[in-house]
């Protein structure tokens, strides 16, 4: 449910949906039963979980073609193509009279992403930005309105360390994991594998629902890649470390009427 088995000789792994491809696809039929380059996502040796990506894979060739076709782009050469898409990406910022500078829509928020540029500031609103770059041949100013503001991710990583718990309401469901809201308007995933301790990671996503208000541990704070991990299970002591007693035993001291 909600993926793939894929057979690493021998050794089961899960590809969720949305690992199998860069983009949804439909028909998944031409993939069935044909040999095809994965990623480890993650892997616990001691239950023989191990999560995989073709979607990663696929990226990083992606971005080595692209990075092969920039390469052969020069300046004034003409070519051909296909125009894709057709976006609002720009506020133009008058610095000085006759004097404009462009905000790109990447560079007005943090956490907004891919958001129309008038639903973050308007005509004639006097802003604060910061000067990114400056071509004076091209007589072209770049220009970041989210540099003038806190960056939630560095804020969050530098408050909150490995092992800090948290509290948040869960803004999203997939089906690799949970998305708990945090501070700054960001989110942190909580992986299927760090769910619970004894439950399989699609088992224990039921006792889950959007808006539900939940703890988690801090694992992981990456504010260059604006990831944050985050663990349920965490929160509780591994019933199946070294030293702690086991699954088995438990059920056997419950029966007699014994808590550990």
């Amino acid at each position: 449910k909600g993926g793939f088995t894929v057979d690493l000789d021998g050794a089961v792994a899960f590809l969720p949906g949305s690992q199998v491809d860069i983009r949804p696809i439909r028909d998944v039929g031409p993939l069935m039963n044909q040999p095809q380059p994965f990623q480890i996502l993650k892997m616990d040796r001691r239950r023989g979980n191990i999560v995989v990506s073709r979607r990663s894979v696929l990226e990083e060739t992606r971005a080595e073609k692209r990075s092969e076709i920039v390469a052969r782009l020069e300046e004034g050469q003409v070519i051909e193509g296909v125009v894709k898409n057709i976006t609002d990406y720009g506020a133009f910022v008058e610095l000085e009279p006759g004097v404009e500078g462009l905000i790109h829509v990447s560079e007005m928020s943090w956490t907004k992403k891919n958001i129309h540029p008038g639903k973050i500031i308007s005509t004639s609103q006097e802003v604060e930005v910061q000067v990114l770059e400056v071509d004076p041949e091209k007589r072209r100013i770049s220009l970041g309105l989210k540099q003038t503001q806190e960056n939630p991710w560095v804020a969050f990583a530098a408050n909150h360390p490995p092992g800090t718990n948290i509290e948040g309401p869960i803004r999203n469901i997939t089906e690799f994991g949970l998305f708990i809201g945090l501070d700054g308007g960001i989110d942190g995933m909580v992986h299927l594998s760090d769910l619970d301790w004894s439950k399989s990671g699609e088992d224990a996503l039921k006792d889950y629902n959007k808006g539900d208000t939940v703890k988690a541990v801090v694992l992981e704070a990456d504010s260059e890649k604006e990831r944050i991990s985050l663990g349920v299970k965490q929160l509780t002591p591994d019933p199946f470390a070294a030293g702690a007693p086991s699954a088995k035993l438990l059920a056997v001291l419950k029966e007699r009427g014994i808590t550990a």
